[in-house]
């Protein structure tokens, strides 16, 4: 059997996204207080209904169902905003926490695959204080869920998973009086929001230990096709599928989120928008996310 994930405490069995190849693996399993493991029919080499006695299509009654993952959802965003404040402290202080920020990914991956509407719904109930980190929490799992929708492999998707976290870091030296205005911001305010990719980039090139492809994420995820964006108006031949991906992530996740200057956007209304403007985003990457809504 694939199995997805194991529902029960880390400290108790870790494994994740891993075919099941011996006793030794089934009863380190078994031993643990699991609730229950979510096995993925189509990567099992096995039939799983005929070995479990199961009905191939089991009757789920869906309102008990979306219970369930709204309060799973729930507390994966509560636990991961938490992890996120605590590993941007700690970057204050100059200290990475790339395990601790891995780990953050992990769960959001497994949440936003398991059913992307509540993910996304529940990342909506954010307060103003938590806005910069669910923020980088849904940009994370939307990379993640589009990369692989892509065909990524585990380990880029992992990786985009982490940039995803790491891409607004920059935003941490900004007052949150500018972050959260409702007016219009003037010239002053407007540099220093738009200053955040590069002060991003600047920490965490001095922290070390990050990739190259989250350093270019996080300072180029505002740039667009036809050169318009910032921080260096790259155009498209410069800006590698990783960042577009990125930047539709970015712009999708802050167009349907509530903001102090603005209500959220439908989902399809933001998809909409994008695709008209093709001379912005990528097309294919708008389409593709749009289809993970659908």
């Amino acid at each position: 059997m694939y199995i997805e994930s194991v529902e029960c405490p880390t400290v108790e069995f870790s494994g994740r996204r891993f075919l099941v190849q011996s006793d030794e693996t089934l009863r380190a399993i078994l031993a643990t207080s699991a609730s229950h493991a979510l096995v993925n029919r189509q990567k099992s080499l096995i039939d799983v209904d005929g070995l479990l006695g199961l009905d191939a299509t089991p009757r789920v009654d869906p309102a008990c169902e979306e219970q369930r993952e709204t309060k799973r959802a729930i507390e994966v965003v509560a636990r991961a905003t938490v992890a996120l404040r605590d590993s941007f402290d700690a970057m204050r202080d100059g200290n990475l926490q790339l395990g601790k920020l891995g780990s953050v990914a992990d769960d959001l991956s497994d949440r936003i695959d398991a059913s992307p509407d509540i993910f996304l719904k529940v990342t909506r109930l954010k307060t103003k204080d938590e806005g910069t980190y669910v923020h980088s929490l849904a940009v994370s799992a939307l990379m993640m869920r589009l990369a692989r929708a892509l065909d990524y492999e585990e380990s880029a998707v992992h990786e985009l998973g982490v940039a995803g976290l790491l891409h607004d870091v920059g935003k941490l030296g900004i007052p949150n009086e500018i972050l959260n205005k409702t007016g219009v911001l003037d010239l002053e305010e407007k540099r220093l929001i738009r200053s955040h990719p590069d002060v991003g980039h600047r920490l965490l090139k001095e922290l070390g230990k990050v990739s190259e492809l989250t350093l270019d994420i996080c300072l180029y995820h505002h740039e667009t096709l036809d050169g318009s964006g910032y921080p260096a108006g790259l155009k498209a031949a410069r800006l590698t599928p990783e960042i577009r991906l990125a930047t539709v992530c970015d712009v999708f996740e802050a167009l349907t989120s509530a903001r102090a200057y603005k209500m959220p956007w439908e989902a399809r209304d933001a998809l909409k928008w994008m695709f008209d403007r093709g001379h912005l985003f990528d097309k294919k990457l708008v389409l593709r996310l749009a289809s993970v809504f659908s």
